[in-house]
């Protein structure tokens, strides 16, 4: 089940917030919550759910065994079974079958590694236990003496598949005691609204058409249609692949963001205050930037508890090069089980590494903003391809054909009509991409508060939109069968 199903805007979540609503007592409510966040997750894969409170359960029973280090206590040893549990499975079901297979190719044997199914959301549950046990070794949080809120914690279906990365401390109090304002939840009911439609009419749309120019997920991950697919993307057009990857790269951006905006509305609608994820990252003007507006639960969680670790940059220039480079490394590990993942944030190292040196240093500082903007946004645009496609066959397909180095026309009718025909969809889908509304939003708001006449029509126009968006993004999930969820692999 995902946000942007009927099933779940239809039936799950009203019923959710009705029962949620009608049960007195926070303890009654968050058993509720924890009860549907189970269904939520056991939906797809019931097996998997067993995962989820078996890993949950080893991180509440070590953190209990926990003494502080700010008290002078030693739980090392406890802290590093939990951690050493959590990542260990994560190893298992997300990198066995990659590793097993990079292992085989490199020694020559000829043998197929066993597929072992990926349980949704592991990767993000995961890192949040293990901020749990590390935040209570490190004295940042108490250990929580019920087991049924630290699973709630990692269960709740608003964050457990597709984020943002929540840490415990960002709501152990709320867990405890909470209360939601008629404020809260219309504000929650407008921001999951917003996400829901950036998902429903943009980022689908967007998906279909860089599928249609390029290739599918399913067939560009089918190893058995590698000569046929080569085929196929050097036959594209310049123009088509350049599209393909426009589209892809917003769909990413609005696809991800959507999740968040949904998990952060959901959220509210509760009393759970879920700290941003993504703040307009291709307005950026450098890749520091850039990362530090994207997915930006996961670039804290690398930075507090991978790179400052590790020594970060207090340790001269050589050591903090080579923190960075694990910590890229792993971060494009994160994103997926395969080599181009790697590769993927091995590429955005090297930015970064070029920024702290005494030139980049002074790119950064004096080039003209415009010319760094457009510089960045290219360098994230061919980043994409690296991430797009698991083959790196089919990824230099596209880049060499991008630049008619595959014997390829510069433009065909076919992309000509492509563009012709969506041009105005995709010069919203840019404009979504900035922070456009929030500004038109805001002058709203200024004018409200100085004219009674532009008050009421401001308060109206707050009360309709979001009941619009989510007839017109139900509207648009009715018979469309095409609603991918691209952080299954997550």
């Amino acid at each position: 089940m995902v946000f942007s199903s009927l099933l779940f805007l239809c039936a799950f979540l009203p019923l959710q917030l009705i029962v949620y609503r009608l049960v007195p007592g926070l303890e009654k409510k968050n058993i509720v919550l924890l009860v549907f966040s189970l269904i939520f997750y056991a939906w797809g894969e019931p097996v998997y759910v067993l995962l989820l409170l078996g890993m949950s359960f080893v991180c509440w029973f070590c953190a209990l065994r926990i003494k502080p280090k700010t008290e002078g206590g030693s739980g090392r040893g406890w802290l590093a079974l939990a951690v050493a549990v959590c990542l260990g499975l994560l190893c298992i079901f997300k990198y066995g079958s990659f590793l097993a297979a990079s292992f085989y190719s490199v020694f020559g044997i000829d043998k197929e590694a066993a597929s072992i199914p990926l349980p949704i959301g592991i990767s993000f549950y995961t890192f949040q236990l293990i901020t749990y046990v590390v935040d209570v070794y490190r004295g940042d949080s108490k250990p929580q003496a019920r087991y049924y809120r630290v699973l709630l914690y990692a269960s709740l279906f608003h964050q457990c598949i597709a984020g943002p990365i929540v840490r415990y401390g960002d709501i152990e109090n709320a867990l405890t005691s909470r209360r939601v304002t008629l404020d809260d939840f219309a504000t929650g009911v407008n921001r999951f609204s917003v996400g829901l439609a950036k998902k429903a009419l943009l980022a689908n749309n967007l998906g279909a058409i860089a599928d249609m120019t390029l290739l599918s997920d399913s067939a560009a991950g089918n190893t058995a249609l590698l000569a046929e697919n080569v085929a196929t993307l050097s036959s594209r057009s310049a123009v088509m692949l350049w599209l393909g990857m426009l589209c892809y790269a917003m769909q990413i951006y609005l696809d991800f963001s959507a999740y968040s905006d949904m998990a952060i509305g959901m959220g509210l609608m509760v009393g759970f205050r879920y700290k941003e994820n993504f703040r307009y990252p291709y307005m950026s003007s450098t890749v520091g930037e850039f990362w530090r507006r994207w997915h930006i639960s996961l670039g804290t969680f690398f930075r507090d508890y991978v790179y400052i670790p590790l020594g970060g940059n207090r340790k001269g220039l050589a050591r903090t090069i080579v923190n960075l480079f694990i910590v890229w490394a792993l971060t494009g590990l994160w994103h997926g089980a395969g080599w181009n993942f790697v590769l993927w944030g091995l590429y955005f190292f090297v930015f970064l590494v070029f920024e702290r040196t005494p030139i980049g240093k002074k790119y950064v500082e004096k080039a003209p903003k415009a010319l760094k903007h457009a510089l960045l946004l290219l360098a994230v645009y061919f980043g994409w391809i690296l991430f797009k496609f698991n083959s790196l066959t089919l990824g230099a397909t596209v880049l060499k054909g991008m630049f008619l180095l595959n014997s390829n026309p510069f433009a065909s009718f076919e992309a000509w009509s492509l563009i012709k025909g969506d041009v105005i969809f995709i010069i919203i889908c840019v404009i979504a991409c900035t922070p456009a509304a929030w500004y038109i939003d805001l002058a709203e708001q200024l004018i409200a508060d100085k004219n009674r006449a532009a008050k009421a029509v401001y308060t109206v126009k707050t009360a309709l939109v979001p009941l619009v968006l989510i007839a017109a993004s139900v509207l648009a999930l009715v018979g469309n069968s095409y609603n991918p969820f691209l952080y299954f692999q997550f």
